[in-house]
C-alpha cells in the first residue's frame, strides 16, 4: 500500500526588502501612468501566486485599462468635455484604486503565508544528535521486586505484625470477714455452748 508521498518544499520567500521595492515600484508607475499601467501590476500579481482569480483580476484590469484609453482616444483635444471622456476617466481611476488595494493585500499575505510554511518545514536535529536536555541530577533508583507496590517518598518499610502476650487474669483475692462478723459469729457460738451444757445437766440430773 502506497502513502500519498512528500508535498513539494516551499521555498524561501525573497527577502523583506526587496519585496518592500517591488511593491513601491509597481504603485508608483500605475499612478505616475494614472492607472495606464494598472495592468502591470496585476501581472506580476498573478505570475507570483498562479492563482486563476488573479489571472482573471488581470484580464479584467487589462479590459478595463483598453477600454478607457480608447473613451479618451476619443476625446478631440486634450481637456475631456464628452460623457464617453467622463466615463473613461471615472473607470480609469476607480480600476487604479481597487487594483492598488488588492495587490497589496494579495502580495502581501502571499508571501507570508509562504514565509509561515517556510518555517514550518525546516528539518528537525540530525539523527543521533539530540536536542540538549534540561540539566538533572543523576540519582540511583532501588530496584523494586515484582508484584510489590512503588513506596512513597516518605512511607516506612512495613514491620511484621507480632501478637502482642496478654497477661493471664488475675482473680480477685479472697473477702476477709470484717471483725463485727467474727465477733457476732463466736458469741453465737459461746451461747449454742452454753446451751448444750445446760442440757447436758438437765439429761445428767434426772
Amino acid at each position: 500500500m502506497q502513502g500519498h508521498g512528500y508535498g513539494q518544499p516551499v521555498k524561501q520567500p525573497p527577502h523583506t526588502a526587496w519585496l518592500v521595492f517591488l511593491r513601491v515600484l509597481f504603485v508608483t508607475l500605475a499612478l505616475l501612468t494614472i492607472g495606464l499601467l494598472t495592468s502591470a501590476m496585476m501581472l506580476r500579481l498573478a505570475a507570483v501566486t498562479r492563482r486563476s482569480l488573479d489571472w482573471g483580476l488581470f484580464v479584467a484590469v487589462l479590459a478595463a485599462d483598453i477600454l478607457s484609453i480608447t473613451l479618451l482616444a476619443v476625446e478631440g483635444g486634450d481637456e475631456v468635455h464628452t460623457p464617453g471622456g467622463y466615463v473613461g476617466m471615472l473607470l480609469l481611476l476607480v480600476t487604479l484604486v481597487a487594483a492598488i488595494a488588492y495587490y497589496l493585500t494579495a502580495d502581501i499575505r502571499h508571501f507570508w503565508l509562504q514565509q509561515q510554511a517556510y518555517e514550518a518545514q525546516r528539518p528537525a536535529p540530525a539523527y543521533g544528535y539530540p536536542a540538549p536536555a534540561a540539566p538533572y541530577i543523576a540519582t540511583t533508583v532501588p530496584t523494586l521486586p515484582t508484584g510489590a507496590p512503588p513506596a512513597g517518598p516518605h512511607t516506612p518499610p512495613p514491620m511484621p505484625h507480632t501478637p502482642v502476650p496478654q497477661p493471664p487474669p488475675v482473680s480477685p483475692p479472697p473477702q476477709r470477714p470484717a471483725p463485727a462478723r467474727i465477733d457476732q459469729v463466736r458469741a453465737e457460738l459461746d451461747e449454742l455452748s452454753d446451751y448444750l451444757r445446760k442440757q447436758d445437766g438437765h439429761e445428767g440430773g434426772r
